[in-house]
């Protein structure tokens, strides 16, 4: 076994493993449960972990730290899964994947109770009582009962109402049944079979049984409205409106779909979102979403049997045909799985993956409203795996060349720090040594001087440089790293603008980063700032140019009485406009007249 040798004792129980399912305990030298695996074949499996090195690391950790194992064979590979779930929420081991929202949501129950009651609650008792949901968001569960309670009068008193209790008379009626809220099922002056009516009416709403019931009230109406019975029409055509108005707040996806489960997957290296939805006569009725903490290489197809088991046991689901985006490593009793491409079905998955999307975006937002400090990090680490850096890039600087019709060639460099703009960092540079507009070697110029000048001052140089252009201004960043003595040191990409590539040094093919990517819209920033620091320097160094120009055409004015001009009156437009006396008080009476006479349009003289 190489890599990883074990005790002889160890070795002798992995080779008499058996060719069944099973689950496999990994315990370390205190014996604590570090590791629980299920298996289709136990004696394949475990020793898959001892006869090579991983490629991941964590997995090779886990290796070296297993003291002892024991297994327990199973029939199936379903009941191989229930054992393993119930073993991992036991012992919690270290290694295994982690169920992170293992919390109760909140249910609207319909007891099982002469009057029947209904409420919201978060313990599912077996009790007799009907559950629906679960409700992921509470807000929407009370306006599903405020919308039942309009609908019916229901009672909301926890009396046990019994026929005895009702023929002891023990019952008083309260302000609910004068303000028409109930109908005094206390005292028995509405019978149970009427009051029921009202609760198979209500189990209707909650099971998205809402075109029957629709279809039925229509039916109602008719009848009532021939029998001129009008003022009872048209209490069912208010229940006829408050349904509808329900109805539309639901996902309904389509029609032809009358009862399927989805699942639906969004994920990153660390966390993965699994959102299960049931569909019912085309609506989603059922909405819940898991998340998962990886512990070591787990992969979709194993995480979504998780996923399943656990909606499994604690919603009561019974699968029977699954939307998914990949099939899960465990075949459930009575399921059929679809991966759907196009169609009403591919369009469930998606609205799954994107309630998971959701999910871990709110996910996200929680912990960095808790610790602004993770976002941060979490969006470094993401630049670092991106461009395979060797170090977080909390300094990142990119460089622009801005030439406008090849007039004043200037560049511009800006600083992150820690992902956001340092802007008392940034830089301009005017292109010194290069002839004409050359942005190649504008680019090895202006980063030669940037880097020479921080290692002399002993400033810390960036982990990131970003060149705004393509494989050109790359190598010429790159030889200019290179010429002192900083490439390897410090790591460089280039992006160019077309379609957003990404280069890198000595690799001619472009990096393509997902548009919706933190990296990707760091980098876009990084370069629309410089584009604007550098656009904004060439502008003005222009307009200064061209005010010079203005200036130096008049003869007797040299450059201090041209800066002295410019400094008090900003603009030659202003300076035209001044008088004589202004002029003067300035730079004297006599070059006052001679500037005044040299800044007259040429159109304007007599």
């Amino acid at each position: 076994m190489p890599k990883h040798e074990k005790s002889t004792e160890l070795k002798e129980k992995i080779a008499i493993l058996p060719d069944t399912p099973g689950v496999y305990t990994y315990y370390d030298a205190e014996g604590t449960v570090i590791y629980v695996g299920k298996a289709k074949n136990l004696k394949r499996r475990v020793s898959s972990y001892f006869n090579r090195t991983h490629d991941s690391l964590r997995t090779n950790l886990l290796v070296r730290a297993i003291a002892d194992m024991s297994y327990i064979v199973v029939p199936t590979e379903q009941d191989a899964l229930n054992l393993e779930n119930s073993m991992i929420k036991e012992y919690q081991p270290r290694y295994n994947v982690l169920l992170k929202d293992d919390k109760s949501y909140p249910w609207i129950a319909v007891t099982n109770e002469l009057y029947p009651r209904v409420f919201l609650t978060r313990h599912h008792l077996k009790d007799g009582s009907k559950y629906f949901g679960p409700y992921t968001n509470t807000a929407i569960a009370h306006t599903v009962l405020h919308l039942l309670s309009e609908l019916y009068p229901i009672r909301t008193c926890r009396l046990p109402i019994t026929k005895d209790y009702i023929n002891r008379g023990k019952g008083r009626l309260c302000l609910k049944y004068h303000i028409g809220k109930c109908r005094g099922c206390c005292t028995g002056a509405i019978s149970p079979e009427t009051y029921n009516t009202y609760i198979d009416r209500i189990k209707q709403v909650l099971r998205g049984e809402t075109r029957e019931l629709l279809q039925y009230l229509r039916d109602e109406m008719q009848k009532l409205s021939t029998e001129l019975r009008f003022e009872e029409a048209q209490e069912l055509k208010e229940q006829y409106k408050l349904i509808e108005k329900y109805q539309s707040k639901s996902v309904i996806v389509s029609q032809t779909i009358s009862e399927i489960d989805v699942f639906g997957i969004d994920d990153d290296d660390t966390d993965v979102f699994i959102n299960y939805m049931h569909v019912r006569r085309g609506a989603v009725v059922r909405s819940v979403t898991l998340r998962y903490k990886r512990r070591l290489d787990e992969d979709i197809p194993q995480l979504l049997a998780y996923a399943m088991q656990e909606i499994k046991d604690t919603l009561g689901v019974i699968y029977d045909e699954v939307i998914v985006p990949e099939i899960p490593d465990v075949q459930f009793e009575g399921a059929t799985f679809t991966i759907p491409r196009r169609g009403d079905k591919a369009k469930l998955l998606e609205v799954s993956a994107k309630n998971a999307r959701q999910s871990k975006l709110d996910a996200l937002k929680h912990t960095e409203r808790n610790d602004p400090g993770a976002r941060t990090e979490r969006l470094l680490e993401r630049i670092k795996s991106d461009f395979h850096l060797s170090e977080l890039p909390h300094h990142i600087e990119c460089f622009d060349n801005s030439n406008i019709q090849g007039t004043n060639p200037v560049a511009s460099c800006v600083v992150f720090r820690d992902g956001k703009p340092s802007k008392k960092d940034y830089r301009h540079f005017n292109i010194k040594t290069v002839e004409g507009p050359d942005d190649f070697a504008s680019m090895k110029e202006v980063l030669t001087r940037r880097y020479t000048r921080l290692m002399q001052e002993g400033e810390d140089l960036p982990q990131l440089i970003v060149v705004d252009g393509g494989k050109g201004q790359l190598s010429s960043a790159v030889e200019a790293l290179d010429a002192i003595g900083l490439r390897g040191k410090i790591a460089v990409v280039g992006i160019a603008k077309r379609l957003e590539e990404i280069y890198f040094p000595g690799d001619s093919v472009p990096l393509y980063i997902d548009k919706n990517s933190e990296t990707l819209r760091v980098v876009q920033h990084l370069r629309d700032e410089a584009h604007r620091f550098g656009i904004t320097h060439h502008r003005n160094r222009r307009s200064n140019s061209q005010i010079v120009s203005a200036l130096d055409g008049i003869k007797g004015i040299g450059p201090k009485t041209a800066e002295a001009l410019i400094t008090h009156f900003k603009s030659v437009k202003k300076i035209r406009e001044a008088t004589i006396t202004e002029l003067a008080s300035v730079v004297g009476l006599s070059k006052a007249k001679t500037v005044k006479e040299g800044l007259i349009p040429p159109h304007a003289e007599k």
